[in-house]
């Protein structure tokens, strides 16, 4: 058998794909994901399987829900390759069956003998699993097979005084031979004399066949056989063809009549009378056999004689003889033109009235014309003979029997003649004898009486002995090795072990696990069976957290304790998802941005516990409208970089989405083969991206140069309530700072004082002039510029990932909120505005005349 793998389509893989991302991301949500039991497998289903033969049972474990199963679900959505020769029948609510249909025939000769179906299940609140039965069609050794009109059945025509020698050359074909180089053999089936076969299908004629001395025509019964004993038959009809070889007899005479005058002159003429030919004439029988034997259970159709007449009336002419049966026969049926009588169903010697009375006895009707003609009858009989085709049996098979310990010898135990038969009607084929009786500890102790007459007799008494514990009790090997995956559930069986003790009788062993197979979760995985001693998991086994268990095993009997090592080594999966940071993000790009250029440098990197940095594979989910977006690379490598496919292009309205969710596939399957990747277990995480694509500015443009227009912008910061922290940090910034001016005038002026070398107290008349002293006011210019801003944008802040609008000239930001929808915003430009309506301080200041002049702030 040539095995054939099926690799899905890629619509079928992202299906698979979707149901294991959804049913992983609800066992992540904290509940039990609709899944597929029993599935994914193979199963084996012959060729040319009737419909509802079962492929496969499996079941579904509903959701931590329990919602049941949708009406119509589970189904096969698609197959590889496309076919409807299978189906699915529901047994259950969760129970179900995959069965053939019979809409197409599977044929491992001539037709796909490997089929992957994807079976679909979903829900009733949208839960769904998807997995794969792959079906493999087994070779059936098919019988050969008569091919063109011989398989139905053919007339051949043989011109009668031909010579002996070739007549036809039979073709059969073997359906399990594709290349026709297997000879096949073929036979004549009770051939009459005037025939014969070659081996290789070749039929002879073996004498001159005449057909007025008869027979007119032959069923010959063919048969072919393959070299595993299969065999097909047809029957083939040689009709012998009259021809124009015999005298003919007169039925009609000429006379000539003359007349004379009494001159002696004459004249002639002629007159033709014709004997007309009378149906009087009764057809007779010419078969010289009236009796015939024939063997029970007969193939139909077989030929079992040939009942033939002549009608005295078309002697020297065919003759046109119609043969029938009356009554009619439930056994046989007869050729009404040839008068070959055949078996019509099984005929059995051992059932009915054919047990008691083995003739059969029919009446033969001829005629010589279909109706108003002349009739004769013939009675032939048929003796069945019994043949040996029912075994004998018995209609109890298990006996009972308690003998006494000291019963005499050649006491009667059994009878078995008052419970065996045989069905067979006659002798020998009735009869039957029995064995020498066998069994543990039977030897010398029983016998029949007389030989083979299935009467058991007692012949011998044993003394029984008082056992001992000579022996120890040991296991079968000294230490055992396991393996398991790490896929397995719980339940799955790991290996056995078993210890035996010599000592008879033997006591029942009890097993045990004295130390060993903890993990950090379970303080052990392991449980085995006391009475059987088959070690299975409790849970699953972790690989990447224990790779090898070591166990101690005990058995004890009760009189003795034996212990061995048992080591269980974990097989590697790719059980593990892969994990990528980050898993959710946030990005702004411009409309213009150019293709192939590295979206804000935005880079994934990805880690797997259990493969390999190069076996990653990327992939885009929903959201990848007109496919803007893509990964370098693709594969290969457990970093990878987002980067711009296509350009936008919303004024040609290809484009009319702005805001775009992208889902990553990671897939750890980069390394496997395509032939690899239908068999392993393959795993896939998701990362999920928000892009938020930024228009062109706003602008006007004017296109008409008359008249002019001047277009005046009118500025104005506009106080935002979000904005609070502004005058409150300003303010607060403005307190310190006073505080630390007026702490340094003050240190400064006790400096002053320290070293001014001037006595105050006797000069009391000022320095300066009336007048001359003035005090100095500084003056506090606000300007205010009034901004009528205009957003023309928007962008996501790279650091809180909150959305923004701003103004591409003056830089004017404003935040926008995502619950409300309310215009939050703040103004960000290279002078801070300290309250509403403020503008940066400006300060001017008049000197006094002398250095003890004061300001005012």
């Amino acid at each position: 058998m040539k095995a054939q793998n099926k690799l899905l389509s890629p619509c079928s893989q992202q299906k698979a794909l979707c149901s294991c991302r959804f049913a992983s991301f609800f066992k992540s949500t904290g509940g039990e994901a609709l899944h597929l039991i029993h599935l994914p497998t193979t199963s084996d289903v012959p060729e040319n399987s009737p419909p509802n033969t079962l492929v496969h049972k499996f079941s579904v474990n509903l959701s931590a829900s329990q919602s049941p199963v949708v009406p119509g679900f589970p189904q096969i959505i698609n197959s590889s390759p496309l076919t409807e020769a299978f189906r699915v029948n529901v047994l259950s609510g969760t129970e179900f069956e995959v069965v053939t249909t019979g809409k197409e025939q599977l044929d491992f000769e001539t037709r796909p003998n490997i089929f992957d179906l994807q079976i679909y299940v979903k829900d009733k609140v949208g839960v769904t699993d998807l997995q794969i039965l792959t079906v493999q069609v087994t070779d059936v050794n098919e019988a050969p097979q008569f091919q063109g009109n011989l398989a139905k059945g053919l007339n051949l025509y043989i011109v009668e005084g031909a010579n002996p020698g070739v007549i036809y050359q039979v073709e059969a074909f073997d359906p399990e031979d594709t290349s026709q180089n297997i000879p096949l053999s073929y036979f004549l089936i009770s051939p009459p004399s005037s025939f014969t076969m070659s081996p290789n299908g070749t039929l002879f004629s073996t004498t001159e066949l005449d057909f007025e001395a008869g027979p007119t025509s032959f069923h010959l019964t063919m048969e072919v056989r393959d070299s595993g004993g299969l065999q097909a038959s047809t029957v083939l009809q040689v009709n012998v063809v009259n021809l124009n070889d015999e005298t003919p007899r007169f039925t009609s005479f000429h006379l000539t009549m003359e007349v004379r005058d009494s001159g002696g002159l004459q004249a002639s003429t002629v007159l033709q009378v014709n004997v007309v030919n009378l149906n009087d004439e009764t057809p007779r029988f010419t078969s010289p056999t009236q009796v015939y034997t024939i063997l029970e259970e007969l193939s139909p159709g077989t030929i079992v004689a040939n009942i033939t007449a002549e009608d005295p009336d078309d002697e020297g002419s065919p003759s046109q003889l119609l043969y029938s049966i009356t009554p009619v026969s439930n056994y046989f049926m007869i050729n009404q033109l040839t008068g070959t009588i055949q078996v019509a169903q099984r005929i059995d010697r051992d059932a009915g009235e054919l047990r008691q009375n083995s003739a059969i006895s029919l009446e033969v009707l001829v005629k010589d014309r279909p109706s108003g003609g002349q009739e004769n009858r013939i009675q032939i009989t048929f003796i069945v003979e019994d043949i040996n085709d029912n075994p004998a049996t018995c209609t109890k098979f298990t006996f009972s029997i308690m003998v006494p310990e000291r019963a005499a010898k050649r006491t009667l135990l059994l009878d078995l003649n008052k419970f065996c038969f045989d069905d067979d009607s006659e002798a020998p084929n009735n009869k039957f004898n029995f064995t020498t009786p066998s069994g543990v500890g039977s030897s010398g102790r029983f016998l029949q009486d007389p030989a083979g007459s299935g009467r058991i007799v007692n012949i011998y008494i044993y003394i029984i002995t008082s056992p001992e514990n000579e022996f120890s009790l040991i296991f079968d090997y000294p230490a055992y090795v396991f393996s398991v995956s790490e896929t397995r559930p719980a339940r799955t069986r790991v290996g056995r072990v078993q210890a035996t003790d010599k000592d008879f009788p033997q006591s029942s062993i009890t097993y045990s696990i004295s130390s060993g197979g903890a993990s950090f979760q379970y303080p052990n995985i392991f449980w085995i069976n006391p009475k059987t001693g088959e070690l299975q998991l409790i849970t699953k086994a972790d690989y990447e957290t224990t790779p090898i268990y070591v166990l101690e095993i005990q058995a004890t009997n009760g009189e003795d304790t034996s212990s061995v090592t048992v080591t269980v080594n974990v097989l590697d999966e790719n059980d593990e998802k892969p994990i990528c940071a980050p898993n959710s993000h946030f990005l702004a790009i411009p409309v213009d941005l150019k293709v192939g250029t590295n979206i804000q440098n935005f880079q994934l990197t990805c880690t797997d516990l259990d493969s390999n940095p190069r076996s990653f594979r990327y992939s885009m989910g929903p959201g990848n409208i007109n496919n803007h977006f893509t990964f370098s690379p693709s594969a290969g490598s457990n970093i990878t970089r987002l980067l711009l496919a296509s350009p936008f292009d919303y004024a040609g309205g290809l484009d009319k989405l702005w805001d775009y969710k992208l889902l990553v596939y990671i897939t750890d399957d980069n390394l496997l083969s395509g032939r690899k990747k239908a068999e392993a277990l393959v795993e896939t995480g998701t990362v999920t991206l928000n892009i938020k694509v930024i228009p062109h500015p706003t602008t006007i443009i004017t296109t008409t140069p008359r008249p002019r227009i001047t277009y005046q912008i009118l500025r104005k910061n506009v106080y935002s309530p979000s904005a609070w922290y502004v005058p409150f940090v300003i303010t607060l910034g403005s307190l310190l700072l006073l505080g630390l001016l007026v702490s340094l005038v003050i240190v400064l002026a006790k400096a002053i004082h320290r070293h001014c070398s001037c006595k105050t107290g006797k000069d009391k008349k000022p320095q300066a002039k009336k007048g001359e002293m003035k005090s100095v006011k500084r003056e506090v210019m606000v300007e205010t510029i009034q901004m009528n801003t205009v957003f023309d944008g928007e962008a996501t802040d790279p650091v809180t990932g909150e959305i923004y609008e701003f103004n591409s000239k003056t830089g004017a930001r404003k935040w926008r909120d995502p619950l409300t929808q309310t215009t939050k915003w703040k103004e960000s430009s290279p002078q801070r505005a300290a309250g509403e309506g403020s503008g940066p301080l400006r300060s001017s200041s008049k000197e006094g005349d002398g250095p003890s002049g004061k300001a005012e702030a």
